[in-house]
């Protein structure tokens, strides 16, 4: 008789350097749909693979200091974009302000010189706009309003919420299965709704397509592995995506319905490779990749997120 062991996908985050879900929704083996498409991050987040994976967003701050300017250095790894300040200084400074990188320089250094110098640091500076990347990211999720004009990540996009449907059910103003960003998502609600309702509505809608979605998927990934679960049902665990016991019973946070569709492809792949390896190891790993080849970027995606730094239910 088989043990009834269980392996979580935890949460676990790198360290940046100092100074610097309602009730479960059982879920029977589903029909095998054809895969749904992918899709890319909406502006201000993270949530899905972007290429390469080391490219962080170095947009100009809408306004700068007095006599700054704006430059844009073409590193080997990517594109860097700074804010220029000159000054009495006697060497190049770097620092990473809540506008992105600023450089300052000395009045007779030439723009060669400072372009030089940002080329020769640019694997500290982009470890360095990555971490605050990161921040930025966390602290605007968990920051959703929940009013009309709210935005709320929903499959790797940005959709917005709005009140005054006279449906009797929540629908998205587009396909709920490839949204844009700006999509409005439309709540049975009134126009003067409290914060709390609409919290709820739009909390039930993402579970209601959290399980659509997943089951879809694990259809899919079932079909083309051959492998077989017992059931599946959402979670709303507050320090893991997923779960999966060695009988076959594998549980997924409904909250990764905020993600691009190949994180979510991953964190099941994850769960299913369970089924052949219930460890972490090289056995393991080449299983997932079996069922999902170049997980890789997805899962480190992923590791930068705490369930916990999602909008706030």
């Amino acid at each position: 008789m088989a043990r009834n062991n269980q392996l979580e996908l935890l949460f676990s985050a790198p360290a940046l350097d100092a100074g610097d879900v309602g009730e479960p929704l059982p879920v029977a083996t589903p029909t095998l749909p054809a895969p749904p498409p992918s899709g890319g991050p909406g502006p201000g987040f993270s949530l899905a693979p972007s290429s390469p994976l080391l490219h962080i967003p170095t947009p100009c701050p809408p306004t700068l200091p007095d006599g700054a300017r704006w430059r844009v250095v073409q590193a080997p790894q990517q594109a860097i974009g700074f804010v220029l300040q000159r000054s009495r200084r006697r060497s190049i400074g770097f620092v990473v302000t809540d506008d992105g990188l600023r450089v300052t320089a000395p009045n007779w250094v030439t723009l060669k010189q400072i372009d030089e110098a940002v080329l020769e640091k640019a694997r500290w500076i982009l470890t360095k706009l990555r971490a605050w990347h990161d921040r930025k990211e966390q602290l605007a999720l968990s920051q959703t309003r929940w009013q009309p004009g709210g935005a709320l990540p929903y499959l790797g996009k940005r959709i917005v919420i709005a009140l005054g449907s006279h449906d009797r059910h929540a629908a998205l103003a587009g396909d709920a299965d490839e949204p844009l960003d700006g999509d409005l998502l439309r709540l049975a609600l009134p126009a003067d709704a409290d914060g709390p309702r609409i919290r709820d509505a739009a909390q039930a809608w993402l579970q209601q397509r959290a399980g659509v979605w997943f089951g879809a998927r694990l259809g899919h990934f079932l079909q083309i592995s051959g492998l077989k679960i017992k059931r599946w049902r959402l979670s709303s665990a507050a320090t893991r995506w997923g779960s999966c016991t060695s009988d076959g019973h594998i549980m997924l946070n409904w909250r990764l319905i905020h993600f691009a569709p190949a994180i979510i492809d991953y964190v099941i792949a994850h769960e299913l490779a369970h089924l052949r390896e219930m460890n972490h190891s090289s056995n393991f790993w080449a299983e997932v990749g079996h069922i999902l080849p170049e997980y890789e970027q997805a899962r480190d995606i992923l590791r930068r997120h705490d369930p916990a730094s999602l909008p706030t239910f």
